[in-house]
């Protein structure tokens, strides 16, 4: 790749990304284009100014896109017949009511948070988006309160726990690489996510809820719509089944922590139920007799529900594949190690070097986990030649600054976007701010945690 106007190898791939970015935003924000064909074509327009092979462009792309849907996919079809099948039942009704009996209507959205972030222990981000998107349509409309006041705190409590508390996998990924504590993680964990989660959360979603309106998209809003009945599922039976896949990851998560070469066939067994997709489908199969056959449906009732749910996630599948292509393209291209030597070179405390490093690996690749994993691997060995450094710290660090500033380039980004039913502008209004807020918020609360421990 030739270098432009004399500038190195690395500010270039700089330069070509920013065009590529905002070629995606102004053709889908613009000129309406449908978000997946730009993505494919963005991608495209990347890899071949940065110089890659156009057959190097091509694998990146399917690449990129095969191993975002390959679990992501079967996630989101299967918390989908489970979010179904909850809306059908009237559990997702029988949740909103009890929530909105025992919190009120006024403080409900602290309850939202609450879910959110012990939902999201042991599951990635988008599962838990999957399991609980029905809740946030239900409780918006039961409260009439705006979509994003109930919605911005669960996505701030199970985005806090993906980039900030053990035994997530992400922050698990630094612990080991820095060799941390994993009790002190965790209690620090808390001490940073709790309050970070409320700023970002209730008291932002309050706010932005008030200047962004938004409706969801009427095919899931009438798929998750639930008929009025008197004749609800208890309220013990349904967050059972919705825990379910929750408690079966958390089970795996814990036999990996006790075990973690998996000596015994106990912990293999642990892990192998604790796998996001099988925990998924269990609970599924779960849930077609706790909240199907035994509230009266029959065989094609059953059917019915899990096939026709389906087919609205199916543009919502293809986006996220677009963007897990953008991103594969963005770190073969060589960006992700542009950005993360430029930030090598800068001289500063190792836990504002950790959260830079992450973050700007996070905002060229978008995905936190890659940021997460990059970055432990380059902030490591300056941390060994760091005498008196909190390792904790700098393992919340890293995490912190894997959240910042979600934007296109991230298949999360267009998942929130599409399931909120907003543009681009409206999601980089709220879902990439809050993003940010628990980026920045968490370094805040970690810097002034360091002068005390």
């Amino acid at each position: 790749m030739s270098t432009l106007f004399g500038l190195s190898h690395n500010a270039t791939l700089l330069v070509w990304t920013l065009i590529a970015i905002v070629f995606l935003i102004v053709l889908i924000s613009k000129y309406k284009w449908n978000p997946f064909i730009t993505l494919l074509l963005s991608a495209l327009m990347l890899g071949l100014l940065t110089g890659m092979k156009p057959a190097d462009v091509i694998s990146s792309i399917t690449g990129g896109l095969g191993g975002t849907l390959g679990t992501i996919a079967i996630v989101i079809g299967l918390g989908t017949m489970l979010g179904k099948m909850m809306a059908e039942s009237g559990g997702a009704e029988r949740i909103a009511t009890t929530l909105v009996d025992r919190f009120g209507v006024k403080r409900v959205h602290w309850a939202m948070m609450i879910v959110g972030f012990i939902v999201g222990i042991p599951v990635f981000f988008e599962v838990g988006v999957i399991l609980l998107i029905p809740i946030i349509f239900t409780v918006a409309r039961k409260t009439n309160m705006s979509l994003l006041q109930i919605g911005i705190p669960i996505l701030a409590g199970l985005s806090t726990v993906h980039g900030l508390v053990p035994p997530h996998p992400a922050p698990m990924i630094a612990i080991e690489a820095f060799s941390a504590d994993l009790g002190k993680t965790i209690l620090y964990s808390l001490i940073v996510g709790i309050p970070t989660a409320i700023i970002a959360g209730p008291l932002f979603g309050k706010f932005i809820g008030k200047r962004i309106h938004t409706e969801p998209p009427a095919e899931l809003a009438e798929q998750f719509a639930t008929k009025k009945s008197n004749n609800l599922p208890g309220f013990g039976i349904t967050l059972f089944t919705i825990l379910l896949p929750v408690i079966l990851m958390l089970i795996g998560s814990i036999a990996n922590i006790v075990d973690p070469d998996a000596t015994s066939g106990f912990t293999v067994f642990c892990e192998f139920i604790g796998h996001e997709i099988i925990a998924l489908l269990i609970s599924v199969v779960f849930a077609l007799f706790s909240l199907g056959f035994s509230r009266g449906f029959n065989k094609h009732d059953i059917s019915r529900f899990t096939s026709e749910c389906l087919a609205p996630t199916a543009t919502i599948i293809l986006i996220i594949g677009g963007g897990g292509a953008f991103k594969q393209v963005l770190i073969n291209s060589g960006v992700g190690n542009a950005i993360a030597e430029v930030a090598t070179h800068a001289n500063i405390n190792v836990i504002l070097f950790a959260w830079l490093v992450a973050a700007l690996i996070r905002v060229a690749t978008g995905s936190a986990t890659v940021a997460m994993t990059t970055a432990a691997g380059i902030v490591a060995p300056v941390l060994a030649l760091t005498p008196g450094a909190n390792i904790e710290l700098v393992v919340l660090a890293t995490g912190a600054g894997s959240l910042v500033l979600s934007h296109v380039n991230d298949a999360g980004f267009w998942m929130i976007k599409e399931f909120f039913n907003m543009s681009v502008s409206q999601t980089l209004k709220t879902w990439t701010v809050m993003e940010t807020l628990l980026s920045v918020v968490g370094l805040i609360f970690i810097l002034l945690l360091s002068t005390v421990v």
